[in-house]
């Protein structure tokens, strides 16, 4: 059984997050979004509130589970008995990011990553100008999926 790894902070639960993993279920038998914490980073919604979230947008795809992570991805991936991650890539910036995460993860542990192309539509979409532009009160309801949306009004309500 083949399964891989989609770590990140996923705040927000994006579509273009929603796509990656929607793709990796289609090449793997299981499909594991670990939501980690990054020290350097703020976070809107905390772990639980983002497993929630992600949990209801996944809640289709049957070989899909929503984790929380903690410490090195590598480690993790392992612990989980996996040898692959995925991540999505929209630009050039994102790939000479990831390469560099990509090799010291196998060169920490053996772990492979996978690469997914963002698809045109999904480029522009990052969570933290997705974060700023919703704070201002923007209809961001076509980026995110729909609990997502809910809990950014719902969060930004004035």
């Amino acid at each position: 059984m083949k399964k891989v790894v989609f770590p990140g902070s996923f705040d927000p639960f994006t579509n273009g997050h929603l796509d990656v993993v929607r793709r990796a279920a289609n090449l793997f038998d299981e499909v594991v979004i670990a939501v980690g914490t990054n020290k350097s980073k703020q976070y809107m919604f905390s772990a639980e509130e983002k497993i929630a979230l992600i949990e209801a947008t996944v809640s289709n795809l049957e070989n899909v589970k929503v984790v929380e992570m903690s410490g090195l991805a590598v480690e993790f991936v392992k612990a989980l008995g996996a040898q692959t991650m995925v991540r999505g890539l929209r630009n050039q910036t994102d790939y000479q990011y990831e390469r560099d995460i990509a090799e010291m993860n196998y060169q920490l542990g053996g772990v492979e990553t996978v690469f997914l192309m963002a698809r045109p539509e999904n480029q522009n979409i990052s969570s933290s100008i997705l974060k700023e532009v919703a704070s201002f009160g923007a209809d961001i309801s076509n980026l995110v999926p729909d609990p997502v949306a809910e809990a950014l009004a719902e969060r930004y309500k004035r």
